[in-house]
């Protein structure tokens, strides 16, 4: 796309839906050049908000991006783990490829016997910071004439790889670690985010920051990326909060039990957490702010909104904190919980509020996306594996392409060693400890319950060839074979997540919706007003 210095301007081409039919639409949407907010959540799952289905998470600014923009009901992570998607966002490419496939600080090699999980399988190394050489999408925008801004989560290295050092002109709270130190009730533990009250939340302080960048550069052009620690753990709320939704889960029927026993820990079933509903709320007031913002500075029609989660809910692991039911599994796992996120644009003007597209897409297509937005530089070379979505916002298509996740690692949260390929609805997963394929037809089944490996075994060697085509290519690391591996130890671990975590988690979470409640710590007494 031509690059304008003072606007851009592209025909959108939509289609209005209904049951029966629809219609092509031309539609001419002139934009000074505009401005671009991209906001990142942190583990926050497809089903973590009432736009998408949730019967018990209240999210309503969140869902307001949704409604004023396009809905990619196929929307993905390029990992089932933070860094590596984080990655993929930042490099346009997919993490088999720039190397990052584990969270940055994981435990890989033979240090993976420290752990105490007995596994069968040496998990592969990786990259520990985002390498400098690349071009990566601030830089680009930077490039393009955008002031850039960084606020939260960043994850992607230590000291000298932090947001300054690829691009972003602010950084306000990025630094080394992937979860709020500290908690998300000030006083933090943030070399990055200074405190400046007691009590102060986290969410509301990011966005107020961002808030104060955007007031400060509202007669320029500017790129914000607003990246919540929330909602990882450890998951903490209000009183008030935890109030409402613990009223919310009696009211709606609390259930006997909440979880079930996976391969190598429990899996949580229910949405009923009262602490994560009011984490994931307050997030929401976070977005609100900074739409509301937006709306009082005359901004709105002229600013491109995303909004995607980095990988999928907690339901195994950390905080045992939500389930992505229908969805199978959650964070750490490769099936659909995993990667598949809520994933919105919202471009001004553009006559496709709430239209849903049902393409398959990923993290690594918000780069070349953006920059054909903004009519900035392309960089092909860089955003390898990432395609510009703005025919699919013009109501066209796009190139099939094969999607591709790689994986060669045990995480925190019951999942293992796999690398994916989705192409079209087909869905085909290996399993490296038994080099197993399950094959799903995500069209038909998105739960991923039957496994159709065995009966289209042609398709699956042949999707099968060309994943691995792929990581050769790119040179992606496996996982190796633990020859101190011992059947014994590591059915004396599950044996005991059957008999000690599986209860422990059920007497938590009624302890979590009991009437008096008491967390016990700081937290508690925070008055989250941020005034």
């Amino acid at each position: 796309m031509k690059a304008y210095t003072n606007y851009f301007a592209f025909i959108l081409f939509v289609y209005l839906l209904s049951s029966c039919n629809s219609a092509e639409v031309e539609v001419e949407v002139s934009l000074e050049k505009p401005n671009v907010i991209f906001i990142l959540a942190d583990d926050l799952g497809y089903y973590d908000l009432s736009c998408n289905g949730s019967k018990y998470y209240e999210t309503p600014n969140i869902d307001r991006i949704a409604n004023e923009g396009m809905v990619f009901t196929n929307g993905y992570a390029n990992c089932q783990v933070c860094s590596p998607s984080r990655a993929s966002i930042m490099s346009g490419k997919f993490p088999a490829r720039h190397g990052i496939t584990d969270y940055i600080g994981a435990v890989s090699g033979i240090t993976w016997r420290d752990v105490g999980r007995f596994n069968r399988l040496i998990p592969a190394d990786y990259i520990h910071r985002l390498p400098s050489e690349y071009i990566v999408l601030p830089e680009a925008m930077k490039e393009s004439g955008y002031k850039t801004f960084f606020a939260g989560k960043w994850h992607l290295g230590d000291e000298g790889s932090w947001p300054t050092d690829h691009g972003f002109d602010i950084n306000i709270g990025g630094w080394d670690s992937g979860s709020p130190i500290g908690g998300y009730f000030s006083p933090w533990e943030n070399p990055m985010l200074e405190n400046k009250k007691d009590g102060e939340d986290l969410s509301l302080r990011l966005a107020d920051e961002t808030i104060d960048f955007i007031k400060a550069n509202k007669d320029t052009t500017f790129f914000a990326f607003l990246s919540f620690y929330a909602v990882h753990s450890p998951i903490e709320t209000t009183k008030e909060k935890w109030q409402k939704y613990r009223d919310k889960a009696e009211e709606q029927g609390i259930a006997e039990s909440a979880f079930k026993m996976g391969k190598f820990l429990p899996i949580r079933q229910t949405q009923d957490n009262p602490i994560y509903g009011g984490l994931v709320e307050t997030m929401d007031d976070a977005v609100g702010r900074v739409l509301e913002t937006l709306d009082q500075l005359d901004l709105a029609k002229n600013t491109i909104i995303i909004f995607t989660s980095d990988n999928g809910g907690v339901a195994s692991g950390d905080a045992f904190s939500t389930s992505n039911l229908p969805l199978k599994g959650g964070k750490g796992h490769a099936y659909e919980g995993g990667i598949r996120e809520p994933y919105f644009i919202k471009v001004p003007g553009a006559k496709n509020a709430g239209q849903q597209n049902n393409t398959p897409v990923t993290g690594a297509d918000f780069y070349p996306t953006i920059l054909e937005l903004v009519g900035g530089k392309s960089y092909p070379f860089e955003h390898q594996d990432g395609l510009s979505l703005v025919p699919l916002l013009k109501g066209k298509t796009i190139e099939e392409r094969p999607l591709i996740w790689h994986y060669p690692h045990y995480g925190n949260q019951g999942g293992e060693p796999t690398s994916i390929i989705r192409e079209g609805d087909w869905k085909l997963i290996h399993f490296y400890e038994d080099d197993r394929e399950e094959l799903y037809n995500l069209a038909n089944d998105p739960s991923e319950s039957q496994n159709l490996a065995p009966q289209y075994p042609d398709l699956t060697g042949e999707m099968n060839i060309r994943l691995f085509q792929y990581l050769v290519q790119v040179g992606a690391l496996l996982p190796s074979r633990d020859r101190t591996y011992k059947s014994m130890l590591a059915n004396q671990y599950r044996e005991k997540m059957v008999k000690e975590k599986l209860p422990m988690l059920e007497k938590q979470r009624m302890e979590f919706l009991s009437k008096d409640f008491n967390p016990g710590n700081h937290w508690w007494g925070s008055s989250m007003t941020n005034d």
